[in-house]
């Protein structure tokens, strides 16, 4: 732990010399290989702007170095400079006729610029001189895929994990190919051989788990990560999907096992504080719950979903005032969930704070005005303050958005006949039976009095089957 410890510390430390050198007239001494490190750890998290600073730094000391032409080169392609990436390609290639890395390169070009056909074809002159292919035959994979080529996609994300099973981008894309082309279960044989050949690879085992998982095969997908984490007993990637996966069958007191056994095999995480938290919430454990929510923000205190998660166990134990402090504190993190806005809005209309819901259920259905639900309750709260127009106004917006809904019209009918408007009423009634009879009986659960006007039994009693 300290080894690697030490080597973070050495590598952070590479960084900020880098960055200090950039923001000062100044230049730092690097060895090639911190130019590497340097160039991958900017390509990683996507700066390619300053990767390519680092590119041109590091051949300023190391001008005859083709690796770092053949590196800046891939990083102009990927920031959209094709013709700048091509022409320094064909530099190296001019001094290396049979380098791989140069048709590797030409074709990484190509697929940025959409040339999949010519991209392909470098690829494949590739594999003719290199040794390692693995690479190259994800990287033809990926040509076919943006091409929109899923089946030979597929094809060559095989060739690729045949030759490596830990390269984690070729399986990520694999499966999502195969789940574009329904593929995956017949294809599920492939995976299965990694763990025939060898069951003490723990990679293999996740692999296959992670197909089950995608399949909805949960128990076998649990099954396949418990063997991976015998094998590796730290493998903490194993031990969250597992817990997933549990999540999904509703066996929290499992998946809360497979949480605590990621905390013991690393560091503590404010994510799994707070998946802890939602298991110990579903099993209604409310002081463990919120145990684990607040452990949480303890150590995140910009955790939206501990917030929420608090708010909810309030919420459930009719605490309603302390449960709009925590709704309100996940919507300041993150204002583009409807979820924290309902929750807030039912929350601040069981204390009576009106005015404060309504703007709630207003600012929801902006973010998601494909819901029907945010309608339905946002123009029951103008009903009941009897408002019956503008609760009418929303029902009859929301059909427009939503015309396909038959419980908005049954809705609708129910507002308009409070208001005395039976005509209009009647028309809403009519189309919410010819879009589905069986929702009329919504219109008396709302309005059970409803159940013994003649005029409404008689049209309902037409669209009866």
């Amino acid at each position: 732990m300290k080894e690697n410890f030490d080597e973070h510390s050495e590598e952070l430390e590479l960084i900020q010399r880098f960055e200090q050198m950039l923001g000062s007239s100044e230049t730092a001494f690097f060895d090639l290989n911190d130019f590497e490190y340097i160039i991958d750890h900017y390509t990683a998290n996507f700066d390619y702007k300053k990767a390519i600073l680092a590119c041109d730094s590091a051949l300023a000391q190391y001008p005859f170095s083709n690796e770092l032409l053949i590196d800046k080169a891939q990083l102009l392609a990927m920031s959209g400079s094709f013709d700048e990436a091509l022409t320094l390609i064909e530099q190296v290639a001019e001094v290396e006729l049979q380098n791989p890395d140069v048709f590797l390169t030409r074709g990484i070009i190509f697929t940025q610029r959409g040339d999949y056909r010519d991209a392909i074809d470098q690829f494949k002159k590739a594999l003719a001189f290199a040794e390692d292919r693995d690479d190259i035959y994800f990287n033809i994979g990926l040509a076919y895929q943006t091409w929109g080529k899923f089946t030979s996609a597929i094809k060559y994300y095989k060739k690729c994990i045949a030759l490596n099973v830990e390269n984690e981008a070729a399986m990520q894309e694999v499966v999502y190919c195969m789940e574009i082309t329904g593929s995956m279960r017949e294809e599920l044989p492939f995976f299965q051989e990694f763990v025939d050949a060898d069951p003490y690879s723990y990679v293999a085992w996740f692999n296959l788990g992670n197909v089950y998982n995608k399949l909805g095969n949960y128990d076998k997908a649990i099954a396949a990560y418990d063997y991976s984490t015998i094998i590796k007993p730290d493998f903490i990637t194993a031990y969250n999907n597992m817990a997933n996966a549990y999540v999904f069958l509703g066996e929290y007191t499992k998946a809360i096992e497979a949480f605590n056994a990621m905390l013991e095999h690393g560091s503590p995480s404010a994510e799994v504080y707070c998946n802890i938290g939602e298991c110990y919430e579903k099993l209604s454990q409310w002081d463990l719950s919120r145990r684990y929510y607040q452990k949480s923000i303890d150590l995140d205190q910009t955790m939206d979903e501990a917030w929420f998660g608090i708010g909810i166990i309030l919420d459930a134990q009719g605490k309603w005032y302390e449960a709009i402090h925590f709704f309100k504190k996940a919507v300041e993190l993150y204002e583009d969930s409807v979820d924290y806005w309902v929750a807030l809005a039912a929350a601040e209309y069981h204390v009576g704070h009106v005015v404060s819901a309504l703007e709630s259920y207003e600012r929801a259905a902006e973010i998601q005005p494909g819901d029907k639900d945010i309608y339905l309750n946002w123009s029951i709260i103008l009903f009941e303050q009897g408002n019956f127009e503008e609760a009418t106004d929303i029902i009859l917006n929301a059909i427009e958005l939503q015309p396909d809904e038959a419980e908005l019209y049954y809705r609708a009918c129910a507002y308009m006949l409070s208001a005395g408007k039976y005509k209009e009423a009647y028309n809403y009634l009519e189309n919410g039976l010819i879009l589905d009879f069986n929702k009329h009986k919504l219109l008396f659960e709302f309005f059970p009095e409803l159940e013994s006007q003649r005029a409404l039994a008689r049209l309902i009693d037409q669209y009866r089957k």
